[in-house]
């Protein structure tokens, strides 16, 4: 069972996520809003890059957030510059990547590398996200298998939007991105596995802003999507909980 907590008067909760776990936080934060008597404000946003709503232009810009909830790796990050309070991380999901084409259209074979190498080749328009996964891909995958120069050619990365619509308004023909951010998509067909080599799971973790004046109330919420209450309906997301403990209850 949840501790209690007082509720604070200095307004909404300013959350903000990345897109693996925005499904997730759209479906729990109305029932923690209801349980607790409290008030939410969600933003979105990739956990790294340039685009105008990612989480360092926001930061650049001097948007202020009482929780974060992004990539383990660009959290981390944050904590080295300031952003993030030290010792404040909570690992929520592990989330892996998924591949995704328009149903009915032919599906490419990625069960090995080789195959998934030449379906990179020889299929049509490719999109990646521009966040972890596809950073990952472009920087890390990519050069391995060789096709680096190619799919800086043929492939397109996606700002700001789910690969998912980028595949139905037909501006590509395969996507890889996060399965819990393919998974909301209507008339996509999800690819889920792919080679045992070229998987890579990535946590997604929360950390408490450095300038909130809600910290009590930023634990708590920390809390509630840490815990074995939410897994079950976290994990229908697409995501696997962690259900780690926060440090300030060790």
């Amino acid at each position: 069972m949840l501790r209690s907590v007082t509720i604070s008067p200095e307004g909404p909760l300013k959350v903000i996520t990345s897109g693996a776990f925005a499904a997730a936080l759209k479906d729990l934060v109305p029932i923690y809003e209801k349980q607790y008597q409290t008030q939410v404000e969600l933003s979105f946003g990739s956990s790294i890059g340039a685009a105008h709503d990612s989480i360092p232009t926001r930061l650049s810009e001097g948007q202020k957030f009482d929780v974060f909830i992004l990539a383990g790796s660009a959290l981390e990050n944050f904590i080295q510059e300031g952003q993030i309070k030290n010792n404040t991380r909570v690992d929520l999901v592990s989330s892996h990547i998924a591949a995704a084409v328009r149903a009915g259209d032919p599906e490419p074979d990625l069960s090995t590398l080789e195959s998934f190498k030449h379906a990179m080749l020889t299929y049509g328009r490719i999109a990646y996200s521009a966040s972890a996964s596809g950073t990952y891909l472009s920087t890390e995958l990519f050069p391995q298998l060789g096709i680096a120069e190619e799919m800086s050619v043929k492939a397109k990365k996606i700002f700001s939007e789910r690969v998912g619509t980028i595949l139905m308004r037909n501006e590509a023909d395969l996507g890889f991105q996060q399965m819990s951010e393919l998974l909301p998509i209507q008339g996509i067909k999800i690819l889920r596995d792919l080679p045992p080599e070229a998987q890579r799971s990535f946590f997604f973790s929360a950390g408490i802003g450095s300038d909130t004046k809600q910290e009590e109330q930023a634990r708590h919420l920390v809390e509630f999507l840490a815990s074995v209450e939410v897994a079950d309906q976290i994990s229908k997301t697409g995501l696997k909980p962690v259900l780690a403990k926060a440090p300030w209850l060790n």
